[in-house]
């Protein structure tokens, strides 16, 4: 079940905002377990009893570490959470990367293992790295242990998260989980912020979805260079609106339910260097592996050949965590080395730069990184490349070029203003110069909800392509 389904729009969502809200409120981390086991379900059917598993398992080692530590066995917890961590990733590396072992086993030893081909569990990238940082917090002394099974449950199988993220770290919602207050200004602003993404999924990342699909088929041998760059073009748009949509879903449900989840993405196309782009792109990820990578391998405190090292290391685990492929793993290490020469010598000649050099330089190379990101073929993506920069013969434009020119740019432009902090700004100037509660305001704003949500049930209606990128994570 997605969020930009009718079936969750239009009975999944009444149905759990219903009972939530009728049961008191000592019974509502219960609703949210039941429901969300129940959300999980619908897709992963078999790997509900996964998930119960896990939180069995990670409830009582978070216990077993806080006793520990109250003992002062300060062994004790160590080891408890060592096989936390390793428990927890065995469970991903098994279901997520086995094959992949295997399969380049088989070609570098030319043996004939043979493949498990195991479905992976969705949302289990993101719902492991939640976990983990909910044992390592009790561990540290930086969160108080949960004593409630239901409550712990639902922290980790909370609906609204669970699929994409954003990655939530326990001690962010440990106060809210025990003790939240629901409020009307709340689930407003919730409404509000769930509409936003849905707009941005269905009607900007879908549409744009359909335009990359086209020209990613075409091949690279006939993909000229106007073509291959409107393509990755649209990729681009595609993966930010979906999954910044998707987050924002996320965070909007949160917000009627009462929690308040860190925001995931910052308008990251405005970046003025890679360094800058990975601050405002998934902000939950990046936060996580500087938490419990970056800062525990010593980060910057043992000199620069040090920080290098461990700077390679966390971005060969990001493009690693993002799937079981040879790209994604490129892919990390693409952006290690540019952040490497950023803190080396680039950021200095970029904050010199006049700020348009330094946001082309930024959205040339993340255009690029974007190319190694949607091709599993190394040499697919290779080809694409070499079909952006004229090197595959196909020339520089062709009939089929000016027509996606053409039927494309306005959809374009629109998706390069949506994609910039400009209206959110233009809006704030706006109400900063009408009453807060200004009928008039309130109207549009009511008003253009309206229209987000009719659009874009109208859209589900009559669909057949709605994919969500970040399932595959």
């Amino acid at each position: 079940m997605v969020f930009s389904s009718l079936l969750f729009l239009f009975l999944f969502l009444p149905a759990v905002l219903l009972i939530y809200f009728l049961v008191p409120k000592k019974l509502r981390n219960g609703v949210l377990l039941v429901f969300s086991l129940f959300f999980y379900a619908w897709g992963e059917p078999m790997y509900v009893f996964l998930m119960l598993f896990t939180i069995v398992l990670d409830f009582f080692l978070g216990l077993l570490v806080d006793r520990c530590r109250q003992r002062g066995k300060e062994q004790g917890a160590r080891w408890t959470v060592i096989f936390a961590v390793a428990s927890n990733l065995g469970l991903l590396a098994f279901f997520k990367y086995t094959d992949f072992f295997l399969g380049n086993i088989n070609g570098i030893l030319h043996t004939q293992l043979p493949l498990l081909r195991i479905a992976l569990p969705i949302g289990i990238s993101f719902y492991t790295f939640q976990i983990l940082s909910y044992v390592i917090d009790v561990y540290r002394g930086d969160t108080r242990v949960q004593r409630s099974i239901v409550s712990f449950g639902a922290y980790v199988v909370l609906f609204p998260q669970l699929i994409a993220g954003p990655i939530v770290r326990y001690q962010t919602v440990a106060e809210e989980l025990d003790s939240r207050r629901e409020t009307l200004e709340d689930f407003s602003a919730g409404i509000s912020r769930f509409m936003c993404g849905l707009g941005k999924k269905v009607l900007l990342a879908n549409n744009v979805g359909l335009l990359w699909e086209e020209i990613s088929g075409l091949g690279a041998a006939n993909t000229p260079v106007l073509t291959a760059w409107i393509g990755i073009f649209a990729f681009a748009f595609q993966i930010y609106f979906d999954f910044s949509g998707y987050s924002d879903m996320a965070i909007g449900l949160g917000r009627m339910f009462g929690f308040h989840f860190l925001e995931n993405f910052n308008y990251p196309y405005q970046a003025v260097s890679i360094t800058d782009f990975w601050r405002r792109w998934h902000i939950s990820l990046s936060t996580w592996f500087k938490e419990y990578v970056y800062i525990p391998l010593g980060g910057n405190r043992k000199g620069m050949a040090r920080q290098i090292c461990n700077l390679l290391i966390v971005w060969l685990l990001t493009g690693f965590w993002h799937g079981a492929s040879w790209n994604f793993m490129l892919w990390g290490v693409y952006f290690g080395v540019l952040l490497i020469l950023e803190k080396l010598f680039l950021l200095k000649w970029l904050k010199n730069a006049p700020r348009w050099t330094a946001h082309l330089y930024t959205m040339f190379l993340v255009l690029i990184s974007w190319v190694i990101f949607a091709f599993d073929n190394l040499s697919a993506g290779l080809s694409y490349v070499q079909a952006m920069f004229g090197m595959t013969g196909a020339g520089l434009a062709d009939g089929r070029s000016l027509y996606l020119l053409y039927t494309s740019l306005p959809m374009l432009v629109i998706l390069f203003f949506a994609s910039m902090d400009w209206g959110k700004r233009l809006l704030g100037w706006i109400s900063a110069r009408l009453k807060p509660d200004s009928l008039p305001l309130a109207l549009a704003q009511n008003a253009a909800f309206a229209g987000i949500l009719l659009l874009s049930v109208a859209y589900l209606v009559d669909a057949s392509y709605n994919p969500f990128l970040y399932f595959r994570f």
